[in-house]
């Protein structure tokens, strides 16, 4: 588990947004080290994605700073947060569905040969490698992604975010629509992904999940931070406690 020692991967510091008088996300700061799982919790409109969007550069926030590695980050749009590796992957994931897996993981990033053709042999060899690496079960190389499982398709958006040198990984509702299983895999997959030092911030509705997953827990509430803990330090109780009241019992203790 990471011990938050040295500089964090991403520091979001004072982050203030409003749109139509209404403060969306309202002076937070929360911050993540590599290799380090970060949960967001809170109610639908507690400012959540808002505040992951301002990283992932679909919104620009009014004011407060963004600090990676240690620097200031300017990040206005999707690809300013590309150039300082950071991948979203939404819950909608952004699969072109007649597609198959290689032909998604290097969609916009296609390689081609000397002559300039696509090269689909380079990208499917390229593809089974970060698979291997991913989610060693992933048999499906030649089919479009609208027959994968719901599992196997996250598989795919996860692996696209990893190939191209992700260093922090934002999941927003990465298990909603899917089954046990299918949960599973994916939660192996975060597990993967944070052994090998990446840092990911998880959005989610599943507070066992968050507990099964995260090192510390952020809930939001109105916009507002109500608080972050470390996993261990908590129970299930104490978060639904800070997601429902807006109180830290840990703080209120204290």
């Amino acid at each position: 588990m990471a011990k938050n020692q040295g500089t964090p991967l991403v520091d979001l510091r004072n982050i203030s947004i409003s749109f139509g008088g209404v403060q969306a996300v309202d002076d937070v700061s929360i911050d993540l080290y590599p290799g380090e799982v970060v949960g967001l919790l809170g109610h639908n409109g507690a400012g959540k994605s808002t505040l992951i969007k301002i990283l992932a550069g679909a919104y620009r926030m009014d004011s407060g700073e963004i600090w990676i590695n240690g620097e200031k980050a300017d990040i206005k749009t999707p690809a300013d947060a590309r150039d300082y590796n950071i991948e979203t992957i939404y819950q909608t994931l952004a699969l072109a569905d007649n597609l198959d897996a290689a032909a998604n993981l290097f969609l916009g990033r296609e390689l081609t040969t000397r002559l300039g053709l696509v090269d689909d042999a380079t990208m499917e060899s390229e593809t089974r490698k970060i698979m291997a690496r991913l989610n060693p079960n992933f048999q499906k190389f030649s089919v479009p992604v609208s027959a994968l499982s719901g599992g196997q398709r996250q598989s795919v958006a996860i692996a696209r975010a990893v190939y191209f040198d992700a260093k922090i990984v934002i999941m927003d509702e990465p298990t909603a629509a899917l089954g046990v299983h299918e949960t599973e895999m994916v939660a192996e997959i975060i597990k993967e992904l944070k052994a090998q030092g990446l840092g990911i911030f998880l959005i989610s509705h599943d507070t066992r999940e968050m507990m099964a997953l995260c090192d510390r827990v952020s809930v939001m509430k109105n916009g507002a931070l109500v608080g972050t803990e470390r996993v261990e330090d908590v129970t299930e109780d104490d978060i639904l406690s800070m997601i429902i009241l807006g109180k830290n019992p840990k703080r209120e203790a204290a």
